[in-house]
Protein backbone atom coordinates (compact mmCIF):
# COMPACT_ATOMS: atom_id res chain seq x y z
CA UNK A 1 0.00 0.00 0.00
CA UNK A 2 1.09 3.35 -1.07
CA UNK A 3 0.58 6.77 0.84
CA UNK A 4 -1.56 7.87 -1.90
CA UNK A 5 -3.99 4.92 -1.57
CA UNK A 6 -3.92 6.23 2.58
CA UNK A 7 -4.67 9.56 1.48
CA UNK A 8 -7.45 8.71 -0.47
CA UNK A 9 -8.70 5.95 2.36
CA UNK A 10 -8.77 9.09 5.20
CA UNK A 11 -10.04 11.67 2.32
CA UNK A 12 -7.27 13.92 3.05
CA UNK A 13 -4.10 15.01 0.63
CA UNK A 14 -1.11 13.20 0.18
CA UNK A 15 0.92 15.49 1.68
CA UNK A 16 -1.30 15.72 4.96
CA UNK A 17 -0.41 11.66 5.45
CA UNK A 18 3.00 13.17 4.82
CA UNK A 19 2.75 15.60 7.77
CA UNK A 20 1.35 12.99 10.27
CA UNK A 21 3.96 10.51 9.44
CA UNK A 22 6.47 13.04 9.77
CA UNK A 23 4.87 13.76 13.06
CA UNK A 24 4.29 17.79 12.64
CA UNK A 25 2.18 19.97 14.46
CA UNK A 26 0.40 21.77 11.67
CA UNK A 27 -2.26 18.73 11.42
CA UNK A 28 -5.64 18.76 13.56
CA UNK A 29 -5.94 15.76 16.16
CA UNK A 30 -9.12 14.99 14.47
CA UNK A 31 -7.68 14.45 10.87
CA UNK A 32 -4.01 13.14 12.53
CA UNK A 33 -6.19 10.57 14.29
CA UNK A 34 -8.00 9.23 11.30
CA UNK A 35 -4.97 9.15 9.46
CA UNK A 36 -3.21 6.77 12.05
CA UNK A 37 -6.56 4.55 12.55
CA UNK A 38 -6.14 3.75 8.32
CA UNK A 39 -2.07 3.47 9.20
CA UNK A 40 -2.85 0.49 11.69
CA UNK A 41 -5.77 -0.83 10.25
CA UNK A 42 -3.84 -0.93 6.86
CA UNK A 43 -0.27 -1.99 8.79
CA UNK A 44 1.43 0.87 6.66
CA UNK A 45 5.31 1.73 6.54
CA UNK A 46 6.75 4.57 5.37
CA UNK A 47 9.13 3.81 2.59
CA UNK A 48 13.12 4.50 4.91
CA UNK A 49 14.38 5.99 1.19
CA UNK A 50 11.80 7.80 0.68
CA UNK A 51 11.93 9.50 4.58
CA UNK A 52 15.94 9.75 4.02
CA UNK A 53 15.52 11.81 0.98
CA UNK A 54 13.33 13.82 3.01
CA UNK A 55 15.78 14.58 5.46
CA UNK A 56 14.06 12.58 8.23
CA UNK A 57 15.87 9.85 10.28
CA UNK A 58 15.49 5.97 9.06
CA UNK A 59 15.42 4.25 11.97
CA UNK A 60 17.71 2.05 10.65
CA UNK A 61 21.91 1.69 11.60
CA UNK A 62 24.65 -0.17 9.42
CA UNK A 63 26.56 -2.56 10.47
CA UNK A 64 29.69 -3.18 8.59
CA UNK A 65 31.96 -6.59 9.13
CA UNK A 66 35.41 -6.55 7.82
CA UNK A 67 36.95 -9.51 6.79
CA UNK A 68 39.67 -9.22 4.07
CA UNK A 69 41.10 -13.15 4.59
CA UNK A 70 37.43 -14.69 4.17
CA UNK A 71 37.46 -13.92 0.41
CA UNK A 72 37.52 -16.94 -0.72
CA UNK A 73 34.71 -18.49 0.57
CA UNK A 74 32.80 -14.99 1.93
CA UNK A 75 29.36 -16.81 3.41
CA UNK A 76 31.80 -18.49 6.03
CA UNK A 77 31.82 -15.11 8.00
CA UNK A 78 28.51 -15.60 9.15
CA UNK A 79 29.90 -19.18 10.73
CA UNK A 80 32.60 -17.11 12.33
CA UNK A 81 32.44 -17.62 16.30
CA UNK A 82 33.68 -14.09 15.98
CA UNK A 83 31.54 -11.97 13.37
CA UNK A 84 28.18 -14.17 13.96
CA UNK A 85 27.44 -13.47 17.54
CA UNK A 86 28.23 -9.83 17.00
CA UNK A 87 25.89 -9.95 14.23
CA UNK A 88 23.05 -11.72 16.42
CA UNK A 89 23.49 -9.60 19.24
CA UNK A 90 23.98 -5.78 17.04
CA UNK A 91 20.51 -7.30 15.53
CA UNK A 92 18.55 -8.29 18.45
CA UNK A 93 19.63 -5.07 20.86
CA UNK A 94 18.78 -2.51 17.74
CA UNK A 95 15.22 -4.59 17.07
CA UNK A 96 14.76 -3.84 20.80
CA UNK A 97 15.33 -0.36 20.53
CA UNK A 98 12.94 0.40 17.46
CA UNK A 99 15.70 0.14 14.79
CA UNK A 100 16.60 -1.70 11.50
CA UNK A 101 19.53 -3.20 10.79
CA UNK A 102 21.30 -3.12 7.52
CA UNK A 103 24.22 -5.51 7.81
CA UNK A 104 27.30 -5.74 4.97
CA UNK A 105 30.37 -7.56 4.84
CA UNK A 106 33.49 -6.44 3.45
CA UNK A 107 35.98 -8.26 1.81
CA UNK A 108 37.85 -6.00 -0.05
CA UNK A 109 38.99 -1.97 -0.03
CA UNK A 110 36.42 -2.17 -2.65
CA UNK A 111 33.74 -2.72 -0.52
CA UNK A 112 34.28 0.08 1.77
CA UNK A 113 32.52 2.45 -0.78
CA UNK A 114 29.29 0.48 -0.41
CA UNK A 115 29.78 2.01 3.39
CA UNK A 116 29.98 5.18 2.03
CA UNK A 117 27.01 4.98 -0.38
CA UNK A 118 24.84 3.80 2.73
CA UNK A 119 26.33 7.23 4.49
CA UNK A 120 26.05 9.33 1.59
CA UNK A 121 22.30 8.31 0.13
CA UNK A 122 21.60 8.65 3.44
CA UNK A 123 19.77 4.80 4.16
CA UNK A 124 21.49 4.72 7.89
CA UNK A 125 21.47 7.14 10.58
CA UNK A 126 25.07 5.56 11.56
CA UNK A 127 26.82 2.42 11.60
CA UNK A 128 29.17 0.30 13.47
CA UNK A 129 32.19 -1.15 12.03
CA UNK A 130 34.03 -4.77 13.26
CA UNK A 131 36.84 -6.37 12.56
CA UNK A 132 38.80 -3.22 11.13
CA UNK A 133 42.17 -3.51 9.82
CA UNK A 134 44.68 -1.31 10.47
CA UNK A 135 44.10 1.36 8.31
CA UNK A 136 44.16 5.09 9.77
CA UNK A 137 43.51 6.42 6.14
CA UNK A 138 40.65 4.47 5.67
CA UNK A 139 38.89 4.95 9.36
CA UNK A 140 39.98 8.36 8.36
CA UNK A 141 37.80 8.47 5.24
CA UNK A 142 34.98 7.36 7.30
CA UNK A 143 35.24 9.69 10.11
CA UNK A 144 34.87 12.19 7.39
CA UNK A 145 31.30 11.33 6.21
CA UNK A 146 30.85 13.05 9.34
CA UNK A 147 27.68 11.13 10.44
CA UNK A 148 27.72 8.64 13.46
CA UNK A 149 30.59 5.72 13.77
CA UNK A 150 31.35 3.14 16.44
CA UNK A 151 34.42 1.38 15.99
CA UNK A 152 34.69 -2.28 17.28
CA UNK A 153 38.48 -3.84 17.75
CA UNK A 154 40.42 -0.38 16.67
CA UNK A 155 43.62 1.36 18.16
CA UNK A 156 42.68 4.43 20.42
CA UNK A 157 46.35 5.44 20.41
CA UNK A 158 45.73 5.39 16.42
CA UNK A 159 42.87 7.34 16.59
CA UNK A 160 44.31 10.02 18.86
CA UNK A 161 48.10 10.30 16.63
CA UNK A 162 46.06 10.58 13.44
CA UNK A 163 43.57 13.37 15.39
CA UNK A 164 39.89 11.34 14.02
CA UNK A 165 38.85 11.52 17.69
CA UNK A 166 35.52 13.40 16.57
CA UNK A 167 32.52 13.86 18.51
CA UNK A 168 30.60 11.37 16.13
CA UNK A 169 33.10 8.71 16.61
CA UNK A 170 33.41 6.20 19.53
CA UNK A 171 35.46 3.11 19.90
CA UNK A 172 34.72 -0.34 21.91
CA UNK A 173 37.53 -2.73 22.51
CA UNK A 174 37.91 -5.72 25.06
CA UNK A 175 40.96 -5.93 27.20
CA UNK A 176 42.73 -8.30 25.24
CA UNK A 177 46.22 -7.36 26.62
CA UNK A 178 45.45 -8.28 30.51
CA UNK A 179 43.39 -11.24 29.17
CA UNK A 180 46.64 -12.29 27.23
CA UNK A 181 48.60 -12.15 30.48
CA UNK A 182 45.86 -13.55 32.61
CA UNK A 183 46.32 -16.53 30.88
CA UNK A 184 49.76 -16.67 30.28
CA UNK A 185 50.88 -16.50 33.96
CA UNK A 186 48.00 -19.38 34.52
CA UNK A 187 50.15 -21.53 32.09
CA UNK A 188 53.62 -20.65 34.09
CA UNK A 189 51.92 -21.22 37.53
CA UNK A 190 51.21 -24.65 36.25
CA UNK A 191 55.11 -25.08 35.74
CA UNK A 192 55.21 -24.76 32.02
CA UNK A 193 58.39 -22.49 30.83
CA UNK A 194 58.17 -23.66 27.04
CA UNK A 195 54.91 -21.98 25.56
CA UNK A 196 54.48 -21.27 22.16
CA UNK A 197 51.74 -19.09 20.56
CA UNK A 198 49.39 -19.19 17.68
CA UNK A 199 49.49 -15.66 16.03
CA UNK A 200 46.04 -14.21 15.39
CA UNK A 201 46.09 -11.29 12.13
CA UNK A 202 48.48 -8.55 13.27
CA UNK A 203 46.98 -6.25 10.83
CA UNK A 204 43.93 -5.52 13.75
CA UNK A 205 44.43 -3.49 16.83
CA UNK A 206 43.24 -7.33 19.10
CA UNK A 207 46.02 -9.58 17.33
CA UNK A 208 48.40 -7.22 18.05
CA UNK A 209 47.83 -6.85 21.70
CA UNK A 210 47.56 -10.58 21.94
CA UNK A 211 50.84 -11.09 20.54
CA UNK A 212 52.54 -8.62 22.53
CA UNK A 213 51.16 -9.47 26.01
CA UNK A 214 52.31 -12.83 25.33
CA UNK A 215 55.74 -11.33 24.60
CA UNK A 216 55.37 -9.11 27.32
CA UNK A 217 54.44 -11.45 30.06
CA UNK A 218 57.35 -14.21 28.92
CA UNK A 219 60.01 -11.37 29.18
CA UNK A 220 59.10 -10.12 32.20
CA UNK A 221 58.98 -14.01 33.95
CA UNK A 222 62.49 -14.67 32.52
CA UNK A 223 61.63 -17.29 29.39
CA UNK A 224 62.81 -17.12 26.34
CA UNK A 225 61.06 -16.33 22.85
CA UNK A 226 61.22 -19.69 20.83
CA UNK A 227 60.50 -18.43 16.87
CA UNK A 228 60.35 -22.28 16.10
CA UNK A 229 56.90 -22.06 18.46
CA UNK A 230 55.73 -18.98 17.35
CA UNK A 231 52.72 -20.18 14.52
CA UNK A 232 51.01 -18.05 12.35
CA UNK A 233 47.44 -18.50 12.26
CA UNK A 234 45.88 -15.45 10.83
CA UNK A 235 42.77 -15.99 13.17
CA UNK A 236 41.92 -18.77 10.43
CA UNK A 237 41.07 -22.69 11.66
CA UNK A 238 42.39 -23.50 8.23
CA UNK A 239 45.69 -21.88 8.49
CA UNK A 240 45.96 -22.92 12.00
CA UNK A 241 45.52 -26.77 11.11
CA UNK A 242 48.52 -26.38 8.65
CA UNK A 243 51.06 -24.76 11.20
CA UNK A 244 49.96 -27.13 14.06
CA UNK A 245 50.70 -30.35 11.77
CA UNK A 246 53.87 -29.23 10.78
CA UNK A 247 54.39 -28.44 14.33
CA UNK A 248 54.01 -31.81 15.17
CA UNK A 249 55.21 -33.13 12.47
CA UNK A 250 58.61 -31.74 13.39
CA UNK A 251 58.68 -34.09 16.86
CA UNK A 252 59.57 -30.68 19.07
CA UNK A 253 57.07 -28.60 20.77
CA UNK A 254 56.22 -27.34 23.75
CA UNK A 255 55.09 -27.61 26.99
CA UNK A 256 52.07 -25.23 26.18
CA UNK A 257 50.13 -23.12 23.44
CA UNK A 258 48.65 -20.13 24.03
CA UNK A 259 46.02 -19.40 20.41
CA UNK A 260 44.83 -16.20 19.81
CA UNK A 261 41.41 -17.43 19.24
CA UNK A 262 39.19 -20.24 19.81
CA UNK A 263 38.91 -21.73 16.18
CA UNK A 264 42.60 -21.57 15.99
CA UNK A 265 42.78 -23.66 18.91
CA UNK A 266 40.40 -25.89 18.50
CA UNK A 267 41.92 -26.59 14.87
CA UNK A 268 45.30 -26.96 16.28
CA UNK A 269 44.05 -30.02 18.86
CA UNK A 270 42.21 -31.26 15.70
CA UNK A 271 46.11 -31.45 14.26
CA UNK A 272 47.62 -32.52 17.41
CA UNK A 273 45.29 -35.27 18.05
CA UNK A 274 45.79 -36.38 14.62
CA UNK A 275 49.18 -37.09 14.91
CA UNK A 276 49.29 -38.64 18.19
CA UNK A 277 49.81 -35.71 20.23
CA UNK A 278 47.47 -36.10 23.44
CA UNK A 279 45.67 -32.73 25.27
CA UNK A 280 46.51 -31.60 27.60
CA UNK A 281 48.71 -34.82 28.30
CA UNK A 282 51.81 -34.10 25.93
CA UNK A 283 50.76 -30.59 25.34
CA UNK A 284 48.67 -27.98 26.94
CA UNK A 285 46.28 -25.59 25.10
CA UNK A 286 44.58 -22.30 25.74
CA UNK A 287 42.29 -20.18 23.45
CA UNK A 288 40.82 -16.73 23.37
CA UNK A 289 37.38 -15.66 23.14
CA UNK A 290 35.26 -18.76 25.06
CA UNK A 291 33.17 -19.30 22.19
CA UNK A 292 30.07 -22.06 22.63
CA UNK A 293 31.77 -25.01 21.03
CA UNK A 294 34.80 -25.02 23.45
CA UNK A 295 32.84 -25.88 26.58
CA UNK A 296 32.06 -29.38 24.53
CA UNK A 297 35.26 -30.35 23.51
CA UNK A 298 37.23 -33.23 24.65
CA UNK A 299 38.77 -32.07 26.38
CA UNK A 300 37.22 -28.96 27.09
CA UNK A 301 38.96 -25.90 26.12
CA UNK A 302 40.53 -23.52 28.39
CA UNK A 303 39.74 -19.94 27.16
CA UNK A 304 39.76 -16.33 27.57
CA UNK A 305 36.48 -15.22 27.56
CA UNK A 306 35.65 -12.23 24.89
CA UNK A 307 32.74 -9.86 26.31
CA UNK A 308 30.75 -9.95 23.29
CA UNK A 309 27.46 -9.20 24.82
CA UNK A 310 28.42 -6.21 26.55
CA UNK A 311 30.65 -4.59 23.62
CA UNK A 312 28.04 -5.51 20.63
CA UNK A 313 25.25 -4.02 23.39
CA UNK A 314 27.61 -0.93 23.93
CA UNK A 315 28.06 -0.20 20.14
CA UNK A 316 24.47 -0.25 19.22
CA UNK A 317 23.40 1.97 22.41
CA UNK A 318 26.39 4.34 21.51
CA UNK A 319 25.48 4.56 18.37
CA UNK A 320 22.18 5.50 18.58
CA UNK A 321 23.26 7.78 21.64
CA UNK A 322 25.28 9.67 18.96
CA UNK A 323 22.71 9.76 16.25
CA UNK A 324 20.32 11.28 18.67
CA UNK A 325 23.01 14.25 19.29
CA UNK A 326 23.18 12.43 23.30
CA UNK A 327 26.98 12.52 23.01
CA UNK A 328 29.27 15.81 22.86
CA UNK A 329 33.04 14.67 22.27
CA UNK A 330 34.90 11.43 21.31
CA UNK A 331 34.69 8.53 23.42
CA UNK A 332 35.83 4.61 24.19
CA UNK A 333 34.89 2.20 26.22
CA UNK A 334 37.01 -0.93 27.21
CA UNK A 335 35.46 -4.16 28.62
CA UNK A 336 36.96 -6.62 30.76
CA UNK A 337 37.64 -10.86 30.03
CA UNK A 338 37.56 -13.35 31.91
CA UNK A 339 39.99 -16.90 32.10
CA UNK A 340 37.67 -20.21 32.07
CA UNK A 341 39.77 -23.12 32.93
CA UNK A 342 38.52 -26.44 31.79
CA UNK A 343 40.14 -29.19 30.94
CA UNK A 344 42.84 -28.90 28.15
CA UNK A 345 45.79 -27.42 30.62
CA UNK A 346 47.84 -29.46 33.10
CA UNK A 347 50.40 -29.03 35.72
CA UNK A 348 53.76 -30.21 35.73
CA UNK A 349 54.80 -32.68 37.48
CA UNK A 350 58.74 -31.33 37.65
CA UNK A 351 58.59 -27.41 38.00
CA UNK A 352 61.67 -25.46 36.12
Amino acid sequence: MRSEDIAKLAGVSRSTVSRVINNYANVPEATKAKVLRIIEQYQYEPNSFARALAGKRTDTIGLFAISMNERENASRIYQNSYFGPIVDLVVDTANSLGYYVLIHTVYSPGDFQKIKQAYQQKRIDGGILVGTQKDSELVREMVGQEAPLVLIDYDISEIMAERLNKNHLAVINSMDYEGTVHAIEYLIELGHRSIGIMKGRMSTFSGRERYVAYEDTLRKHGLPLQEEFILEGDFLKETAYQEAERLAVSGIWPTALFCCNDDMAISAMEAFTAHGIRIPDDLSVVGFDDVELAGRMNPKLTSVKLPIHEMATAAVEKVIALCNAEESAFSTLSFPTALIVRESCRELKERE
